[in-house]
């Protein structure tokens, strides 16, 4: 549907119909379905098209090239994804348009290491970043310069007009940092990706090799990612068709139709993930303070974990953890009994490195926990929020959905 509407608009339709054959790039969790019902809506034939994701759909069109790709950590496959885009990229000519159908996940499904580079630095650079709690924007301003297809370097690639859709996973909606935006103008540089390995470790902390190409790529040794006076990025735009709010819209139509009164917290839930949780138990007596129950308190983003232990969780499940303490306060100080019910939930249904999309708590967890001999907190030191709530059987499997756009905190109050 989002695809579809998409194609409806004045500027996509003509780009469309003046094209002399069109190229189809699908990259991302949803790349399959975008891909699909692109193909399926799109009033001009499609001479072209590859898709890219962790999963390879059930069915596609028949002219789709497939690669089933690495996440979120990439992998030769990624790597050979991204080839097969530039490979397709490259064989346009002026008065064609290339089509990119952008998703979350793309940043490591699609991955090229720029040249003198190895696809381990790149792994062990992103691990190090995510274990060391690394926002979006720092992750993607250091992928950027470590890559020869993202920061725009994709729409350099081809001489066709591009136009880009994106499903966003990213709070604010940054096109330069989607996917790690290789389609758009780059707005970040060599010096503000080394800034990035200062902040999360120090570059002793990283590979040899990445740290030597940063350093070189400040001295101007290396080109710079595109900028927006680069001809080639000129002829690219880009649509953002989904992200956050469209997860929220969602739940709230769900929640009334359910008989709950709803408050919608409208900024995003970011920062580490236990600071969060604390915050959003904060919006949900404030709500309950102005709204009676049955109440729905619905709050969305991407929050990030900083590893100190050796257990094992995501950012969903940690904020599911961090909030034990507060559901039980809340709960005591109410002034009418009520019940509760609390989740935070990956759109992806992959939370962190398991196969959980996330977890939920009500007032029983904490006896449930205490009964079986499990203490929150030191769970909670340990970053070992899936053993407690696999413990308990309070992950939530849903499964990959085919999308990302962040995550959705859910506080039902009965």
């Amino acid at each position: 549907m989002l695809v579809r509407t998409a194609l409806r608009e004045a500027a996509v339709a003509d780009a469309l119909m003046r094209a002399s054959a069109v190229t189809v790039i699908a990259v991302g969790k949803a790349a399959g379905p975008m891909l699909t019902e692109f193909v399926q809506s799109a009033s001009v034939p499609v001479q072209t098209a590859i898709g890219i994701g962790p999963v390879q759909p059930g069915t596609l069109p028949p002219e789709t090239l497939w690669f089933e790709a690495g996440h979120p950590v990439p992998d030769e496959r990624s790597v050979e994804a991204a080839r097969g885009a530039l490979h397709v990229a490259h064989r346009t000519a002026d008065d064609d348009l290339v089509i990119v159908l952008l998703s979350g996940g793309a940043s490591a499904l699609m991955a090229l290491p720029a040249e003198g580079l190895t696809l381990g630095d790149k792994q062990e650079t992103v691990r190090r970043l995510l274990k060391g709690g690394a926002t979006i924007h720092e992750l993607n301003t250091v992928r950027k310069h470590l890559s020869a297809i993202k920061g725009g370097r994709l729409a350099a690639a081809t001489r066709a007009r591009v136009v880009t859709l994106v499903i966003s996973d990213v709070v604010g909606d940054d096109l330069s940092v989607i996917g790690s935006g290789p389609t758009m103008p780059d707005p970040s540089t060599f010096a503000d990706a080394l800034s990035v390995l200062d902040a999360r470790g120090g570059r002793a902390s990283y590979p040899g090799g990445v740290v030597s190409h940063l350093e070189r790529g400040t001295r101007g040794n290396i080109d710079e990612t595109p900028k927006p006076d680069n001809p080639h990025i000129q002829r690219s735009v880009a649509r953002i068709i989904g992200g956050r709010m469209t997860a929220v819209a969602g739940a709230v139509e769900a929640a009334r139709s359910r008989g709950y009164d709803v408050h919608t917290i409208d900024a995003p839930i970011v920062g580490e993930a236990r600071a969060a949780a604390v915050m959003f138990a904060n919006h949900v007596r404030q709500a309950l303070s102005r709204l009676a129950p049955p109440l729905c308190v619905l709050g969305s983003g991407e929050t990030t974990v900083h590893v100190a232990g050796s257990g094992i969780g995501g950012r969903n499940q940690e904020f599911a953890l961090a909030m034990v303490p507060s559901i039980a306060d809340l709960t005591r100080s109410a002034a009418q009994e009520f019940e509760a019910v609390f989740g935070s939930i990956g759109t992806d249904g992959i939370d962190g490195p398991t196969d959980a999309a996330g977890a939920i708590i009500d007032a029983t967890t904490v006896t449930r926990a205490a009964a079986g001999g499990l203490d929150p907190a030191a769970y909670l030191r340990n970053n070992d929020s899936y053993h407690f709530f696999s413990a308990l059987g309070d992950l939530v499997h849903t499964g990959p959905t085919g999308t990302n756009v962040g995550d959705v905190q859910v506080a039902l109050i009965a």
